[in-house]
């Protein structure tokens, strides 16, 4: 059995659509999708419209991630405050952008299982873990935080979030994060995702690393509105996706609560931000 497990497309058409072509060529006999194919990137309406299409003819499997839940939530709910919406305008503009195709987005499941060629080859498959599609698994995160985020009696835990791929073990339990497609943290500018054979009465997983299209990449965010429609934190976003590490978390850390009380606008501090990480 041959199975490909991709996630954190994050609206990067260049970089799934080479993930695509990789996947038909291997030929697998399952593929899902481990959640945010869309936000954070320019072009999430084309990448649901290309995933839809694959679910639809290849019975491709999706998982809901944080990012999917983040725009079903802006369809419900408009900003607390106008600060609020200045910090959330480029999830509204991805909201925006898939609102004709939001039916393609409902109903995704936070889990999906799968089984080998054997009684205990249980794959199981979430976007973060157990806890919360917000729970990433990441090198420095210890064993005793671990506790109670894994199902028992599986062969193989899947997941993704952090952006960087990781092969760990916890309690005897294989763990598997498959990085992210458009936009990884870990330095290196290549995409990521996994394929996983059942053979020999195990799991043999195999993290792969490709390239793609970067100018088309980045001229989609520079041509699509994303950065001058997206509010100030879609320049954070593009810089994140050029750099190839987290940036946000640091903003949020050093900036966000002034931006929030009203202490500092938002564009100057994303500003100054920027300038005191380098671009």
């Amino acid at each position: 059995m041959k199975v490909v497990i991709f996630s954190d497309v994050q609206a990067n058409l260049p970089a799934m659509q080479e993930v695509v072509e990789r996947i038909h060529h291997w030929a697998p006999d399952l593929v899902a999708m481990a959640g945010d194919l869309v936000n954070r990137g320019p072009k999430s309406l084309d990448c649901l419209e290309l995933f839809d299409g694959l679910r639809r003819t290849h019975g491709w499997l999706p998982v809901q991630g944080n990012h999917e839940a983040w725009i079903l939530r802006c369809a419900r709910e408009a900003p607390a405050n106008p600060l609020e919406a200045d910090l959330r305008r480029f999830a509204d503009w991805t909201y925006a952008q898939v609102k004709p195709r939001l039916e393609a987005m409902l109903g995704w499941p936070d889990h999906l299982c799968f089984q080998g060629g054997a009684e205990h080859s249980w794959v199981h498959v979430t976007h973060g873990t157990m806890e919360s599609n917000r729970d990433g698994i990441g090198v420095s995160v210890s064993d005793e935080s671990l506790r109670g985020k894994l199902p028992p009696d599986i062969a193989l835990f899947v997941t993704a979030h952090t952006h960087r791929p990781l092969e760990r073990v916890f309690e005897g339990t294989p763990i598997l994060n498959v990085g992210s497609v458009g936009s990884p943290f870990d330095l290196d500018v290549r995409g990521s995702y996994a394929q996983l054979e059942w053979r020999g009465s195990r799991w043999h997983a195999e993290i792969v690393r490709f390239n793609y299209d970067r100018v088309q990449a980045d001229r989609d965010f520079l041509d699509s509105g994303f950065i001058e429609e997206g509010g100030p934190l879609a320049r954070i976003l593009y810089e994140e996706w050029r750099q190839a590490r987290p940036l946000m978390s640091q903003w949020r850390r050093d900036f966000e609560a002034a931006v929030l009380t009203g202490e500092r606008p938002a564009g100057a501090a994303v500003d100054a931000f920027l300038a005191h990480v380098g671009r």
